[in-house]
């Protein structure tokens, strides 16, 4: 099956593309961006791997699906592009970050400049129905990208895993601790973050100390 996918990540997953179950997503995929308003665009939907080649992965934060809203989703957990207004979840993130780091809040939401930098924003589910959040879940998008996390985790090591929430957090049992860091906590939503947990958690400054250490360049974030 011709997947336009970057070709490192082609090498090391791409025998699911050959799968019963992918042909079946891709059937669905298909049938749902021609009868409905689907998000992201098509050329979008495998941006986390387009922008992030296999071999250049330092990081790794695991979302759900795709922003559900008009012109929010490009393919990358937890970014909106440049000039729409960063959800809830963005915001906490960045607070965060300007309180481990000192650094202060952007001015756009797009994530573009850390996949760039071998963050690897990966959605488990890469596709949604406009105003349906989860209305692409169970199709099979997560047998894909558990495939894709199996990978990194056998063939890459001192790669940082960013887990947020139970979901995330549940892709540890994935991952050797002992050759990679893993880093949990509750996710940045408000529901979540405002409990406490989310805000003090140090997970940048944690994983830069980590790849400094190990003689991978940091990530700016």
């Amino acid at each position: 099956m011709n997947v336009q996918i970057e070709e490192s990540w082609k090498q090391h997953v791409g025998e699911e593309f050959d799968k019963p179950y992918f042909a079946t997503l891709v059937n669905f995929v298909r049938h749902e961006y021609a009868t409905a308003t689907c998000y992201p665009p098509g050329r979008e939907i495998f941006n986390a791997f387009n922008l992030c080649p296999f071999d250049r992965v330092k990081v790794v934060i695991i979302g759900q699906d795709p922003y559900h809203e008009p012109g929010q989703a490009e393919g990358l957990c937890f970014s909106v592009k440049d000039g729409v207004m960063p959800p809830p979840s963005l915001v906490n993130i960045f607070k965060e970050i300007q309180g481990d780091l000192g650094k202060q809040m952007p001015r756009s939401g797009s994530l573009r400049r850390w996949a760039e930098q071998g963050v690897l924003l990966l959605n488990a589910t890469l596709t949604v129905r406009a105003h349906q959040a989860a209305s692409h879940q169970r199709h099979g998008w997560e047998e894909f990208t558990d495939a894709c996390i199996r990978a990194l985790a056998r063939d890459r090591q001192h790669v940082v895993y960013m887990l947020w929430g139970g979901f995330a957090r549940s892709k540890a049992s994935f991952i050797d601790p002992h050759n990679n860091l893993v880093l949990q906590s509750v996710h940045p939503s408000p529901l979540s973050a405002n409990r406490g947990g989310w805000f003090g958690n140090h997970h940048f400054s944690q994983c830069n100390a980590y790849l400094r250490n190990n003689g991978i360049e940091e990530i700016e974030w």
